[in-house]
């Protein structure tokens, strides 16, 4: 791959740089209430600092670091890269003898509607009649229940994360379930029960299965968009685990080593033990995130799908919160946020059309105010 920078070497001070002064300031004051700063601003065009406080300082960066994982899934796997979840049985004249399995590939986004469209799929091929029950597959992943680094997490931070997951294996209020397996075979039976299929649910003998039907996922662009976002933290952790083969600590490992032969980012400059960021042992500095949001936004082949994943202040479904109204339209961004860490990293336009990458990293008191403050500055 060739990349328009080195990352050792392009993110050099200017001659022609900004002044600190507005930065170190800043800094200065929130490290006065105790808040450790990691923050720079480079532009996008040449990838010179042109603003910086302490940039190779890593610090825990919440979901700051799905930008991260999102673009190595999105080189290492491309776009148009989806997953499958199977189906099989032994049909013979509409009727399944014995189970009807669905074998779960890490598709995170089976949801009531989609399961309600591979029903009717399922029809097409004259399904009438299921004489067994319906089975889930769940090979796909191994046992491991959470990554590692979870241990100050919140229980309810996330649900289990298992290769057929039905709705974010969460119930109708959006609280994580404590028997997902059986949620998904409800939902599938009664959504099979609605779309003239009929599960009998009894014991009888069946030939050797075949598979029925593969069902796709939506395409990696679409699931990152979903991601970014709204920073879903079930469905990235449900892709780094397919990204490891089932595994958290290869897939980890994977993005981990991406990085590093790519960029030359070592588990120093990228140390992650997950992907979404809920860790609060991942480490990141505002350096290593404009790295890669720099390259990111110079790759013809991805950088479109992943510039537009991020969320756009002031667009799209959400309201403006930040007081500076002009940064409306001029702003993508990812944010982060756990106890004690607030963060924000992307991209800016100046009022003269210049594009900027931009990372903030705050761990301590901080605020939503204390990091747009300087993003407000850095845009105007």
């Amino acid at each position: 791959m060739r990349l328009p920078w080195k990352a050792g070497t392009a993110l050099l001070v200017s001659a022609m740089a900004l002044s600190a002064q507005g930065v170190q300031a800043w800094a200065r004051r929130l490290e006065g209430r105790g808040i450790k700063v990691s923050a720079g601003l480079w532009d996008a065009a040449s990838g010179k600092v042109l603003e910086r406080h302490h940039e190779d300082l890593a610090l825990v960066p919440a979901s700051t670091t799905k930008a991260v994982t999102t673009y190595a899934l999105l080189k290492s796997l491309k776009p148009e890269f989806t997953l499958e979840t199977e189906v099989w049985g032994d049909l013979k004249e509409g009727v399944v003898r014995g189970d009807l399995t669905f074998k779960g590939g890490g598709d995170p986004l089976l949801t009531s509607e989609r399961l309600w469209l591979l029903a009717q799929a399922l029809r097409k091929l004259g399904l009438q009649r299921v004489t067994g029950s319906v089975r889930l597959d769940q090979g796909a992943f191994d046992g491991q229940r959470e990554p590692q680094g979870w241990e100050h997490t919140t229980q309810n931070t996330l649900p289990a994360v298992l290769p057929l997951s039905v709705n974010f294996n969460r119930d109708e209020e959006g609280r994580p379930v404590t028997d997902p397996e059986r949620q998904a075979r409800e939902v599938i039976q009664r959504i099979l029960r609605d779309s003239g299929i009929t599960v009998e649910d009894r014991a009888g003998e069946a030939g050797p299965p075949g598979r029925l039907l593969v069902w796709s996922s939506p395409p990696l662009r679409a699931l990152v968009q979903d991601i970014n976002k709204w920073s879903n933290n079930f469905m990235v952790e449900m892709l780094v685990r397919k990204f490891g083969e089932g595994s958290w600590p290869q897939g980890v490992g994977r993005i981990q080593e991406f990085y590093r032969t790519t960029f030359g980012l070592g588990p120093e400059a990228v140390h992650i033990t997950d992907g979404s960021g809920l860790s609060k042992e991942n480490r990141l500095s505002a350096r290593t995130l404009a790295i890669v949001l720099r390259a990111a936004y110079h790759d013809f082949e991805v950088g479109p799908e992943f510039v537009a994943s991020l969320k756009i202040i002031g667009g799209e479904p959400w309201k403006l919160r930040v007081k500076d109204a002009n940064l409306t339209r001029r702003v993508r961004v990812k944010t982060g946020h756990l106890d004690g860490v607030t963060s924000l990293c992307g991209y800016l336009q100046t009022p003269d059309g210049q594009v900027r990458v931009f990372a903030i990293l705050l761990n301590g008191p901080a605020s939503d105010d204390d990091v747009w403050e300087q993003v407000s500055r850095w845009a105007n």
